[in-house]
Parts: structure tokens; C-alpha cells; sequence
């Protein structure tokens, strides 16, 4: 079978999501995404390497950004899975200048929504900072961090959007190319700008925040310049009515989905305050648990990416058995996968414990959580599946609030519960039982979504 439609010669698109083998094809498409993701998660992880080695009030200062910064990042986010949903879905009914069209008014939009962050972040730099706690000592740094990073704020969304474009024509080995340039480039400028080198000076946190933005603005310009997305760009058929239609459809997705991920920020800080009322050791125990369960989702998150564009070009395809055996065969893998990484980290808990714990009572913690919250990442990623489904079915209102359900309905409470009853051993069971209990409820939901499509 072809890999490209000849429906229309002038625009081909590719079929493998459409025809494709639900299994072989999921699988293609996720490996290249989890590179990319382990990719930028070494991003953070070197900038923060990077940073500490100018002390203690550096690293302090850019710690104050991570809310703000994350808060960008979400719209963006959002923007690119409501790119995504409503591009896949016309890929799928095959109106080819309308995704022309939505596309370049997605690229748009992400510029747009880029120049009023800058706007609105460098007018209100010092005193939101000051409302989130920032003193006199680490303003100074702030505003050497902020004040470059605010100016990029439109290449940090835009690579994003651009990613979801391709992810919604089926290609993901450029995205994740992508990101690995984006993570080499930071390395090589993180260590030139920080700390300068031949004729650059050093910079500090400014070469950081620098560092950051061009290494964005890499990716940016390499995508504009790519091929697939170059030919769906098209200025010439401009108009205010058209952009403002577009806008709308992209945001009725956007919006909800850019919500969705900001709660689970929020979530994790309720969270880490319920369990330092337990004291330092648990928050530390914690802490740790918190960063290995991430890198155990990675299969989950890369995955979740994959399916939205596969459901929402099948949906707009009319496809829908096709669509309910993508769905309920992910969920049947995620449950098997995370069963066997609950075993794996069962099998390296005392070398995980070793590593991290310099205190017995951390590690104490950190094997409780090891032993409860990862046996609920399965139903977790059930959740995490349902809630990109429903984006990709044009359901964001139904998506965001399983997420209000798993995070503030149940996870939050229960965890509070568990900790006045049992500790922070309780708090770990309360997570555990709201994974199981939301993923009973998603599944619930997709069922029900799915009906009206019989």
C-alpha cells in the first residue's frame, strides 16, 4: 500500500494512520517522541547542573521561575494538542486547504500568543515575581534570567505548535530530531554563555536564559525551513474572517487542553505541601519518588502524543471501529507495561534507595512510594489516554474534567486522608487509590463517547 494518498496530487498526505497496522504503526510513530522527550528532560537537567555551579542565590532565583515558565509552556502545550486534533480530523476528511489554513493560522496564533507573553511578562516581571516570594537578594537574578528569557517567549511556543502540525500528518521522526538539536544546541551554549569562552563573556544566568531561546529559536527556524511544513503555509490566502474562525476552532481545544496542563502543577504542589507535614525526610523521599515516576511514564506520555493524531484522522475519516481498537488496545498495553515497570523498579528499589537516600528515614519513604504509587501508574496512564482521546474526538470540556476528578476530586483528598490516618505510607495509598479509581471512571467516559459514534 501507498504511503501517500494520490487524491490530490498537489497535496499529498500520509496514510499510515489512516490504513496502517494499529500496533506496528503506534509503535514507529511513539519511539521517535520518547527520544525527543528524554532529549529535553536532559535539557532541564543540564541547565540546572549548569546553574548550580554559580551558587547557591542563582539556582535559588531560577527555581522561582520554573512556575512562570511552566505556565508558557502549558499554553503552548495546548495550543499544539488543539493543532493537532483539528488538523488530524481534516486530514482525515480530506480537506487539504483547510488544513493549509488552519495551520498557518496556528503558526500565527503561536506567534501572537508569544509577542503579548513577552509583553506581559516584562511589564509585570517584579512584581509577580515579589507576590511569589522573591526577596531583595534574588530579584536581581531574576530579572538577568527573566529579562532575556521573556523576549523568547514566542520561539519557546511556537516549535511547539509546529511539532503538532507534523505529529498530525503521521511524522514524528522530525519532531523528534528536533528536540535532540534543540538539547545539544543548549548544552554547547549553556556551557559558552554561562561561563564564556575565547571572546564571549561570561553571562551567568543571562547565558542561561539566552542559551534557552536560541536554542529554541534553532528548532523554530529548522522547522519553518522544513519541507512538509513549508508547503502547508499559506499567507496569500489571509483573511480577518478566516483567521478569526480558525482561531476560534483551535481554541475551543486549546484553551481546556492549556488548562488541564497547569493543574497538574498545581496538583503536585498540594501535594508535596500535604506530604511536608510529614517533615524534611518525607518531602525528600518524596521528591525523589516524584522524579523516578516521571521517567516511568515516559512510554505513557509518548505514546499519549502518537494516538490523539491516529484517533482524530480516523474520526475525521469516519473510522470508528478503528478508532475503539486504537483506544481499548493502548489501554490494555498500558496496563501491561506499567506492570512490568512497577516490577522493574521493584527489582532496583535497593540500589534506587542507596543512590538517593543518605538517610534512613528517606529511604524509608522513598521505598513505600517506590512500592505503592508506581503499582497505580497503569490506571494513571489509562486516565492520561482517555484524557488525549477526548481531546482528539473534539471533547476538551470531557477531558479536563477527568483531570479535575484524578487531581482535585480524588488524588488531592485522598492523599490528605491517607497521610492523617497512616502517615506518609497513607498518602502514598490515597494516590494509589485515586489512579484506580479515576481510571475506572475514564473508562467509563470513552465508553460512552465512543457510542455515539456507532
Amino acid at each position: 500500500m501507498s504511503t501517500f494518498s494520490t487524491a490530490s496530487p498537489r497535496r499529498p498526505v500520509r496514510r499510515e494512520l489512516l490504513d496502517g497496522p494499529i500496533a506496528a504503526t503506534l509503535l514507529r510513530k511513539t519511539l521517535p517522541v520518547i527520544g525527543g522527550m528524554i532529549a529535553m528532560m536532559s535539557f532541564n537537567l543540564v541547565d540546572t547542573w549548569f546553574i548550580s555551579r554559580l551558587g547557591t542565590e542563582p539556582l535559588a532565583a531560577v527555581s522561582f521561575t520554573f512556575p512562570v515558565v511552566f505556565t508558557v509552556i502549558s499554553l503552548a502545550i495546548g495550543l499544539g494538542i488543539g493543532t493537532s486534533a483539528v488538523v488530524a480530523r481534516q486530514l482525515g476528511r480530506g480537506e487539504f486547504d483547510t488544513v493549509r489554513r488552519r495551520a498557518t493560522d496556528a503558526a500565527l496564533l503561536a506567534l501572537g500568543v508569544g509577542l503579548i507573553m513577552t509583553l506581559l511578562g516584562l511589564t509585570t516581571l517584579e512584581p509577580l515575581f515579589r507576590l511569589l516570594g522573591a526577596d531583595d537578594i534574588l530579584m536581581p537574578h531574576i530579572r538577568d534570567y527573566m529579562g532575556v528569557w521573556y523576549f523568547g517567549a514566542a520561539v519557546v511556543i511556537i516549535p511547539r505548535v509546529l511539532n503538532s502540525l507534523l505529529r498530525a500528518h503521521g511524522n514524528t521522526a522530525t519532531q523528534g530530531l528536533m528536540m535532540a538539536l534543540a538539547a545539544v544546541s543548549n548544552v554547547l551554549l549553556d556551557w559558552l554563555l554561562i561561563f564564556g569562552a575565547g571572546p564571549l563573556p561570561a553571562m551567568g544566568v543571562s547565558g542561561a536564559a539566552l542559551a534557552t531561546v536560541l536554542s529554541w529559536g534553532l528548532m523554530a527556524v529548522a522547522l519553518v525551513f522544513q519541507r512538509e511544513l513549508r508547503g502547508l503555509f499559506d499567507l496569500a490566502g489571509l483573511t480577518r474572517h478566516g483567521l478569526l474562525e480558525s482561531w476560534r476552532e483551535l481554541g475551543r481545544i486549546a484553551g481546556p487542553a492549556a488548562l488541564t496542563s497547569v493543574f497538574t502543577p498545581l496538583a503536585m504542589g498540594l501535594l508535596t505541601r500535604i506530604v511536608a507535614g510529614h517533615g524534611h525526610d518525607a518531602v525528600a523521599g518524596f521528591g525523589v519518588g516524584t522524579r523516578l515516576e516521571a521517567f516511568a511514564q515516559i512510554a505513557v506520555l509518548g505514546l499519549s502524543m502518537t494516538l490523539s493524531p491516529l484517533i482524530s484522522q480516523n474520526a475525521g475519516a469516519g473510522q470508528y471501529a478503528r478508532v475503539r481498537r486504537a483506544i481499548f488496545g493502548c489501554f490494555a498495553f498500558v496496563l501491561a507495561w506499567q506492570l512490568l515497570v512497577w516490577g522493574l523498579l521493584q527489582a532496583l528499589a535497593p540500589w534506587l534507595v542507596d543512590a538517593y537516600a543518605e538517610r534512613e528515614a528517606v529511604g524509608e519513604v522513598l521505598r513505600h512510594f517506590l512500592w505503592l504509587v508506581p503499582l497505580g501508574l497503569g490506571a494513571q496512564g489509562v486516565v492520561i489516554l482517555s484524557i488525549s482521546s477526548c481531546n482528539a474526538l473534539h471533547r476538551p470540556a470531557r477531558a479536563m474534567r477527568l483531570s479535575v476528578v484524578r487531581l482535585f476530586v480524588l488524588s488531592v483528598p485522598l492523599a490528605w486522608l491517607g497521610g492523617r490516618l497512616a502517615d506518609t505510607t497513607g498518602v502514598f495509598v490515597g494516590m494509589l487509590t485515586a489512579n484506580l479509581l479515576t481510571a475506572l471512571v475514564a473508562w467509563w467516559q470513552i465508553r460512552v463517547v465512543l457510542a455515539r459514534y456507532r
